[in-house]
């Protein structure tokens, strides 16, 4: 019989992840009177939040009219009011600790015929879900456009530095945050949980939060559920810079917004998405980069970065316990590039779920598990078919390579080269490790051999 762990700690609630989600966790339970401890596999700031374009915006692309595929209408509209509750909580926190976020016109426009097509599709499902939207054709882009719809008084936020707030703000509440510090698995122990680090440390709780992206656990088959995303954007200086915040609805999707570095105005621009470890990352790119310089002759190149999240199959995030009936492990997952519009309502579900409050009326719309998700069982089988298909295939051709290239720890996927990054990534559930082989992004929690 193996001998008992020693526990080197104990808490109320650990909170595996510090992005924007656990760190709003962790301060909304530590104001309520938990030990709170925040472990970062990482350095705050390298994962999703850091590398996010810091849109707080209600009006997300085509996001309503394809939630309303798997979705009846009503759960959306629920979980618009999630995003407006969470939206105005965060403007408070931002202007509570001075940072400026006037309101903004955020548009998702189309250039081409099919992205036309789903503009209109946006516009109907924000009008039936009660998003006050307008539609027009002149919008501030400086290039044609068929057609635009609009919602005003959103805004946007420098991530970094509203990581930078949210950890002294943990701290000042008697929290802890530790950075480089990975959990490997967290599981049931007595009335509580067991978090197991991967220096050795074996942390006591009541609850665990796992707030890391992609969910690490096995419990709860969340990678089944979920396409993992990489994007990229760039800022670039000598080039136009819009007021509002705008999305392309077209196939290429473009992001644009304003920034500043040191004083000097930029213009940002994300795009160029694809499933995680499939096709040339450099190709993906650098479509997106010389579509801004030709968009935008004489722009210059400040700085370039990619990002991961995770698009849930039916639509809408999961936030909520990792198996049902089970309150002990938390899961938030599945915002699909709106971590920063959905996180505020994210957190405020998972404290009052752990502290006992009263639920918001809100709540069902971001629930990990619900019938009405049965609805998106065609999607998830055909998003798993290209899984097995990915798995099967990269087996295959290993087997034919003569310089084999490495299985993924998490579930055996055959990497990929990424090229932009020069990072190990796995096409199955984007799994990321560096070239020397440490992990980079979950659902793997184990190096490379």
């Amino acid at each position: 019989m193996d001998a008992p762990e020693e526990f080197s700690e104990s808490y109320d609630v650990v909170v595996l992840g510090a992005g924007a989600v656990g760190l709003l966790t962790a301060l909304l339970l530590a104001r309520g009177g938990c030990s709170v401890a925040v472990l970062e596999a990482r350095r705050i700031g390298d994962g999703t939040t850091g590398h996010s374009t810091g849109k707080v915006s209600l009006l997300q692309g085509t996001k309503l009219s394809r939630a309303l595929r798997t979705n009846p209408l009503p759960v959306v509209r629920r979980y618009l009011e999630a995003g407006t509750e969470g939206q105005a909580w965060l403007r408070r926190y931002c202007e509570g600790h001075g940072l400026s976020v006037p309101g903004r016109v955020a548009s998702t426009y189309a250039v081409t015929d099919r992205g036309e097509d789903r503009v209109r599709a946006e516009l109907d499902a924000a009008t039936r879900a009660g998003l006050p939207v307008r539609s027009t054709r002149d919008t501030e882009l400086p290039f044609a456009v068929r057609s635009a719809v609009e919602l005003d008084d959103q805004f946007q936020v420098d991530p970094s530095r509203l990581l930078d707030l949210l950890v002294a703000d943990v701290e000042a509440e008697g929290g802890q945050v530790h950075e480089q510090v990975r959990a490997l698995d967290v599981r049931h122990a007595g009335e509580g949980v067991r978090v197991r680090t991967e220096n050795g440390r074996v942390l006591r709780a009541g609850s665990a939060v796992v707030a890391t992206n992609q969910p690490i656990l096995l419990r709860g088959l969340f990678f089944a559920r979920l396409r993992t995303m990489r994007s990229y954007a760039a800022t670039f200086a000598d080039a136009w810079a819009p007021a509002g915040m705008h999305l392309s609805a077209d196939d290429d999707t473009r992001s644009l917004r304003s920034s500043q570095s040191g004083g000097e105005p930029l213009l940002m621009v994300g795009g160029a998405g694809h499933v995680t470890g499939r096709g040339s990352a450099a190709a993906h790119r650098d479509r997106l980069l010389d579509w801004t310089r030709e968009t935008f002759p004489g722009a210059s190149l400040r700085h370039a970065w990619s990002a991961q999240d995770q698009s849930p199959v039916d639509g809408l995030p999961y936030v909520g316990p990792a198996v049902p009936g089970d309150h002990r492990i938390q899961v938030a997952t599945g915002f699909d590039k709106w971590g920063l519009s959905t996180a505020p309502a994210a957190a405020l579900l998972l404290v009052s779920d752990l502290l006992g409050g009263g639920r918001p009326s809100w709540a069902d719309a971001l629930r990990t598990w619900a019938p009405r998700q049965a609805l998106a069982a065609p999607q998830a089988a055909v998003t798993n078919a290209e899984v097995g298909w990915q798995l099967a295939c990269g087996h295959a051709g290993r087997l034919l390579a003569g310089d084999r290239p490495p299985l993924c720890t998490h579930l055996g996927g055959v990497l990929r080269w990424n090229d932009a990054e020069d990072s190990w990534d796995c096409p199955l559930h984007g799994s990321r490790f560096a070239a020397d082989g440490s992990v980079l992004e979950g659902p793997a929690v184990r190096p490379l051999r």
